[in-house]
């Protein structure tokens, strides 16, 4: 089967069509695949060295684009991704004075899901994957669900559910990464048969390659030798790679050798975690052998997770083009936010003796991989600098997208999702008088004709991380530490802070910040619309 997909989708790189005519009396189907800690350069077509021929091609057939962004955290982005607002707006990440933490907010009734609106325009859909969403999914328009929301285990998972039902603990040989790609094949044969006349909007939300770091033995064993030469090196590599690719992503960062995790976890998991472990990221030649060796199977390990999500995107991709709904489909690939850099010890625990990547390990990349993931800009998951919030973003649509292969510098955000699949459904952002504007802007005229957007203004908030971007400008602090000024468009390694000599300007944009937070913090607690902001 991975040979005739391949073979589809390299026909899908230099031709319009090829996978049956699209059905012109009702909108296109939507596919969004959503990656788990997933970091910038991981796939080949962003650079990385990890074999990813699925969304490669996939890339070669639409849209990429090399400034699109997420929230730096995995249920703000869901919450973000699935409703056009910010997770604070809908109180599904905290904010000064919020009276819940984390996760734990319940949005408000005005808040609807994606597949809740587009039942107006006759979708049905599915979920099938990481969750992370206040309330459940059947019951916020989703048609069929699959869940996996045991985060720390990959081959028995014992939190997962089929529409709402308690599955049982899988038998040996089950693999979570191929179970959620099995079951969105399966819904998918299930509406071809019994809906095929309604558009479709698949929710494909893998949970690789978050920690823990496992995978199949076989799948390990082909990255076995690839990473000893060293963070650095692989580093280097990658951003040469974005640069021959023509991504334009600008100059490496600098490695801030002494940022550990951004949680202190990482201490207590030190002492479990072994001799080869580091918390933080000295050069390659400092580690001792047994630290070298130790660190390159974690990234193989990893590299192996990436290679097998490629793969089951994939067959599901290959599914749609045997029912002859390739086409028609608009398949939008991302992640939630950048690499991780955390160190934890969960779920079932980590034993030292056991191989890594096996079900009795439980590692984490750590800040040294994690800055190689997030090639070539700075810092990592739950930070708001560049390399936390950026993400790749793959647009296939044979149909609908007119370039083949384009990468465009257009800015995007996760909350420009939803406003984008309405307009495409033809249905309006706001579904109701008095219902606040979404806070995104709809992307669908860069996805038909590669145009590209004017000057965006864009927001960031998570665990007191804040930033603020206004065209080529963007302000960012670390929680607790004062702003830095960047014009970013020429320095997303975030290497150059003019705050001190542009002053005023920093004043305006911090200004501007504060202003969008408190239209959030209204809006949370009141439900009062705030102004339609200007984007």
């Amino acid at each position: 089967m991975l040979v005739s997909c391949l073979a589809a989708l390299a026909l899908l790189a230099t031709a319009p069509g090829g996978t049956g005519a699209a059905d012109k009396d009702r909108p296109p189907d939507i596919l969004i695949v959503l990656a788990d800690d997933l970091g910038y350069s991981d796939l080949g077509c962003y650079g990385g060295e990890i074999p990813t021929p699925n969304l490669d091609r996939l890339a070669a057939g639409g849209l990429r684009l090399t400034e699109f962004y997420n929230t730096a955290r995995c249920w703000p982005s869901r919450a973000a991704l699935l409703t056009g607002y910010h997770a604070q707006a809908v109180r599904r990440d905290a904010f000064p004075g919020a009276d819940f933490k984390g996760a734990t907010g319940r949005r408000p009734a005005w808040a609807k899901l994606l597949p809740e609106r587009l039942k107006a325009a006759g979708y049905r859909s599915f979920l099938s994957g990481k969750w992370h969403v206040d309330g459940q999914p059947r019951e916020q328009g989703f048609d069929r669900a699959h869940t996996v929301d045991d985060h720390n285990r990959y081959f028995s998972p014992r939190d997962h559910t089929l529409d709402g039902r308690p599955m049982p603990t899988p038998e040996a040989g089950y693999l979570a990464t191929t179970a959620i790609a099995d079951h969105a094949i399966a819904f998918i044969r299930e509406h071809a048969a019994a809906h095929a006349g309604k558009p479709l909007l698949g929710y494909l939300a893998f949970t690789a390659p978050h920690f823990p770091l496992q995978a199949p033995a076989e799948d390990i064993a082909r990255h076995a030798d690839r990473y000893l030469a060293g963070w650095e090196n692989a580093r280097a590599a990658r951003h040469a790679r974005q640069a021959e690719l023509g991504l334009a992503v600008g100059a490496l960062a600098a490695v801030e050798r002494d940022l550990g995790g951004p949680h202190p976890a990482a201490a207590a998991a030190l002492a479990r975690l072994g001799p080869g472990e580091v918390d933080r990221s000295p050069p390659w030649a400092t580690l001792r052998d047994g630290q070298r060796a130790f660190q390159a199977s974690k990234m193989a390990v990893h590299a192996a997770m990436v290679e097998r999500m490629d793969r089951e995107v994939g067959r599901v991709v290959e599914e749609l083009r045997r029912l002859g709904r390739l086409d028609d489909t608009l398949i939008l690939f991302l992640s939630d936010n950048g690499a991780s850099s955390e160190l934890v010890v969960r779920g079932d625990g980590h034993d030292p003796a056991a191989p890594p990547g096996s079900a009795a390990s439980f590692l984490c990349l750590g800040p040294g991989w994690a800055s190689v993931a997030n090639t070539p800009f700075r810092r990592h998951k739950s930070w708001v600098h560049e390399g936390g919030i950026s993400t790749p973003l793959i647009a296939h649509w044979p149909s609908g997208i007119a370039l083949r292969g384009a990468i465009r510098r257009g800015t995007g955000h996760v909350v420009d999702l939803a406003p984008t699949l309405l307009e495409l459904a033809g249905l309006p952002a706001r579904a109701a008088e008095g219902e606040p504007a979404m806070h995104g802007s709809s992307l669908l005229r860069l996805l038909r004709s590669g145009e590209e957007p004017g000057p965006r203004r864009l927001w960031w908030l998570h665990e007191g991380n804040a930033a603020y971007r206004d065209g080529d400008w963007k302000i960012v602090r670390e929680r607790g530490k004062p702003w830095a000024l960047h014009r970013i468009t020429d320095d997303r390694a975030e290497q150059n802070d003019l705050s001190a000599r542009e002053p005023a300007l920093l004043g305006r944009l911090t200004q501007a910040w504060e202003d969008e937070l408190q239209s959030h913090i209204r809006l949370a607690t009141t439900g009062a619309p705030a102004p339609d902001p200007a984007r």
